[in-house]
């Protein structure tokens, strides 16, 4: 390694009391490393059963495919798809799961505290002419999950009340967090609450507002001191142009917003979706100040994403190729569900955006909606019930596939309800 890589990849020891110092950090500054004997792990190394396994289970762990997933699949009869994730319809980037395979000769190692070089390749992926200025301001974390409690324990001020977007109904993570912080809920109107937790585009209903609505519903309905969360997940579906029509590129405003009108705006992404890898866990998070990331990364328990999810978002970031198909295909795909609905369901209601990797359903009947979902898991194609959690029980969610996958869910739909033949397909 040449000194100027190890520049690159160098990783903090020491935090100014933010983080505890750890071992097994220094060796990655070496120039010629030859072991670690820093820390503490069984001189023998990592034992090869489980380097074998962990390397033939990276494909399962990182796949929504439910057929590579032997206890989900366990489940379901025959399973062909899972429709109930909002996963992206092209399946995991293969450069991702090159670098995760590879990435697991590396698990005797600890990951690098400070999640670098990893941490700057996200942030040159999310402002790629000006990632030095925001690069400070970004934390990874081990899924949105992670990072969503940690921002409302941390940031969100007293526990008060709490209120969700402007929409039907939006994911449901926000709730556990808030409340299990001691924030009570309040309708999303209620201009008082201390705590806004939004997401956009809205993820089921498929909700959108552009960053100009968006800016100005934040503007009108906040009051000082309120702490908000503005899930953007599912904005990179929007297509080529999605950094214009988001907060990233609205920093000097987040920055007004926090220091002139003392509301904090933290902008939350989970990556599982867009790159189709849900059984690893990363999501990042922007605050809106550099004293607000401090305060998050003080809390925050350290090392929780691994080495394998780390290596895999360095790998995937560079895949411009995946996104433009992304683009290109997701509403193509999109339309022709809707289509096939509408031809065979014209009474369901299919709605959300047209660019979005799933279609929110109104069937109009909660037991035809029952029926769907059961239909569909028994035909190997699992859909998203709208009763559990969002407690709309006419409502169901389907993931955008392609057009042969789809078959299966649409066949199994009209054997359910028009008393059709399901075709047999060899998965």
């Amino acid at each position: 390694m040449d000194r100027a890589q190890t520049k690159v990849v160098e990783t903090q020891v020491a935090d100014n009391h933010v983080t505890t110092p750890h071992g097994g950090q220094d060796w990655r500054q070496c120039e010629e490393f030859i072991e670690d004997f820093s820390v503490t792990t069984n001189g023998l190394g990592t034992p090869q059963c489980g380097l074998d396994a962990a390397r033939n289970a990276v494909r399962r762990l990182l796949l929504s495919d439910l057929s590579l997933n032997p206890l989900a699949a366990s489940a379901t009869a025959g399973i062909q798809e899972d429709f109930s994730v909002t996963t992206n319809g092209l399946g995991t980037p293969q450069c991702g799961l090159d670098a995760a395979r590879n990435a697991v000769g590396g698990i005797s190692h600890y990951p690098p505290a400070n999640f670098e070089p990893h941490l700057s390749h996200l942030a040159e992926f999310l402002w790629p002419h000006d990632h030095e200025k925001n690069h400070d301001l970004l934390q990874l974390g081990n899924g949105a999950s992670e990072l969503i409690d940690l921002v409302i324990r941390s940031c969100a001020g007293p526990p008060g009340k709490w209120r969700p977007g402007a929409t039907l109904v939006q994911y449901e993570e926000y709730k556990r967090s808030a409340e299990a912080a001691g924030f009570s809920r309040t309708h999303a109107g209620d201009q008082d609450s201390s705590l806004l937790c939004l997401v956009n585009p809205t993820n089921p209903t498929g909700d959108y507002m552009t960053i100009d609505k968006l800016k100005d519903y934040l503007e009108s309905t906040c009051k000082a001191g309120t702490a908000v969360i503005v899930d953007e997940s599912m904005q990179p579906w929007v297509g080529p142009e999605w950094r214009q029509d988001s907060l990233l590129m609205q920093r000097q405003w987040v920055q007004s917003m926090s220091i002139e009108k003392d509301i904090h705006v933290f902008v939350m992404h989970s990556w599982t979706k867009i790159w189709s890898c849900t059984g690893i866990r990363l999501g990042s998070v922007i605050a809106p100040t550099s004293e607000h990331i401090a305060k998050l990364k003080s809390k925050q328990v350290p090392w929780s994403v691994n080495n394998i999810a780390l290596e895999f978002l360095s790998a995937v970031v560079k895949d411009r190729e995946y996104l433009e198909q992304t683009w290109e295909l997701t509403p193509t795909w999109r339309k022709n569900i809707v289509a096939e609905l509408n031809k065979y369901f014209p009474q369901w209601k299919c709605l959300g955006e047209p660019f979005l990797s799933w279609v929110w359903i109104d069937s109009g009947d909660a037991e035809v909606a029952e029926r769907a979902v059961m239909a569909c898991k028994r035909a190997g194609c699992p859909i998203r019930w709208g009763k559990p959690g969002y407690n709309l029980p006419t409502y169901i969610r389907i993931a955008v596939r392609d057009e042969e996958t789809t078959e299966f869910l649409v066949d199994a739909l009209k054997e359910e309800f028009l008393g059709s033949v399901r075709r047999n397909r060899a998965v």
